[in-house]
């Protein structure tokens, strides 16, 4: 049981940026469609590539982007998902002009990356001033949010791959629950589309290769699934001490009541084939969210549409809840939006928090022949209306990194 003392803690604003909307409306709505973002790659060229589509974010409009030359200077393209993303979360929570700064924070999910290394590296022009070294820096987007908005509590950024945006949501949740901050604000962004991903990810043999129907590629827990596809994007939300939203008279989208990590102690790049890592980070989290496996009405899936992924996950939900699993919905977001990596956890932890609010469980499309070794219900191809209560939000990532997140619906 949670000790007493601990904070509650909730969600007052959300934005998101993905393959299929770039605001949370469109979002949903393609979510609730069954629409897919993938689609064959436009920013490079990637004819002599294995695998030619990806999930593209190509609904920006033009009077979003920051207008500060600095700023779009300093920020890569996954970074400016995450500043839209972030700026549209403290907007939607109304939490702009905190009283108390000092008991506001940032923490970040995402990582280091230069996708036009190597075409710098040829011309001899990496590094030539101050705007290039902070461009690339891991910290970069954390520390501007808290600059722009004079956030000067805690400020975080969490590099652990599939798992990085739902372990920074953790460790905000956190934060607030032990006392150390009012409010945070969290989440992950990524753009994985570039030739280096692409050349790494296809050598590892993770990447589908359906060239001929990009949009039917990403298809989890479906017996032909032959790999996921890369995506970009960010989701980003504002988690506050329930007493400091109320008095404010926030919109709570929802509460944060469990989060737990493990390391599958196993292999670098392959799940466990019994699933042990996943099995402890879903019972852990809904043990500290002081419920049982029955009270879970969804889960949203890791679901990376990849062999062993699949069906380790699978493994893991019979372990978790036994008799139940079959009963329990479960959907991969990313048969629509591909895999988002670092911004994942947050924008599929949205999904939940909408799923709780709407009423509505967004379906795994592509889900055309069921594989024998999968046999839950993965509310195939078309959405179900279906009230939720309690759902679950998986990532896991390449290291053996595991993290789960459960939400409910906020109570009196």
């Amino acid at each position: 049981m949670r000790p007493a003392e601990q904070q509650r803690v909730v969600v007052t604003g959300v934005g998101a940026v993905t393959p299929i909307g770039s605001t949370i409306a469109d979002m949903w709505d393609g979510l609730v469609h069954g629409r897919s973002g993938v689609d064959y790659i436009r920013r490079i060229d990637v004819s002599t590539f294995p695998t030619t589509f990806g999930a593209e974010v190509r609904d920006l409009a033009p009077e979003r982007l920051p207008s500060e030359p600095a700023l779009l200077a300093l920020l890569d393209r996954k970074n400016l998902f995450g500043w839209l993303a972030a700026g549209d979360a403290l907007a939607d929570s109304g939490l702009l002009g905190p009283e108390r700064p000092d008991r506001i924070g940032v923490s970040i999910g995402t990582e280091s990356r230069r996708p036009d290394f190597l075409s710098q590296l040829a011309a001899g022009a990496l590094y030539l001033n101050t705007e290039d070294h902070l461009r690339y820096s891991p910290f970069v987007l954390a520390g501007a949010l808290a600059s722009r908005h004079e956030l000067s509590g805690p400020q975080l950024t969490i590099s652990t791959a599939c798992t990085s945006g739902t372990q920074a949501l953790g460790v905000a949740f956190q934060k607030i629950r032990f006392g150390e901050a009012d409010a945070m604000l969290a989440g992950g962004c990524d753009s994985l589309i570039d030739p280096l991903m692409l050349t790494g990810f296809g050598l590892l043999g993770a990447l589908s290769k359906r060239n001929d129907e990009p949009s039917r590629a990403s298809r989890p827990f479906d017996l032909h699934r032959d790999g996921f596809v890369l995506g970009e994007g960010a989701g980003m939300l504002v988690l506050e001490e329930l007493e400091h939203a109320r008095a404010r008279g926030a919109r709570i989208y929802g509460e944060v009541l469990g989060y737990a990590a493990t390391s599958n102690a196993y292999r670098v790049t392959d799940s466990p084939p019994d699933g042990q890592g996943a099995y402890l980070a879903m019972k852990n989290a809904i043990d500290d969210a002081a419920l049982g496996p029955e009270a879970i009405g969804y889960i949203n899936a890791h679901g990376t549409s990849t062999y062993q992924n699949d069906r380790s996950e699978t493994v893991a939900i019979k372990r978790c809840f036994g008799e139940r699993a079959k009963r329990v919905p479960i959907s991969s977001t990313k048969s629509m939006m591909g895999h988002l990596v670092n911004a994942g956890g947050a924008v599929e932890l949205i999904v939940c928090l909408l799923t709780i609010g709407h009423g509505i469980i967004t379906p795994t499309i592509n889900y055309d022949t069921p594989d024998p070794e999968c046999d839950l219900d993965y509310v195939p191809n078309v959405a179900r209306r279906q009230p939720v209560e309690y759902a679950l939000s998986n990532s896991f990532g390449f290291g053996g990194i595991n993290a789960t997140v459960v939400v409910g619906r906020a109570s009196e």
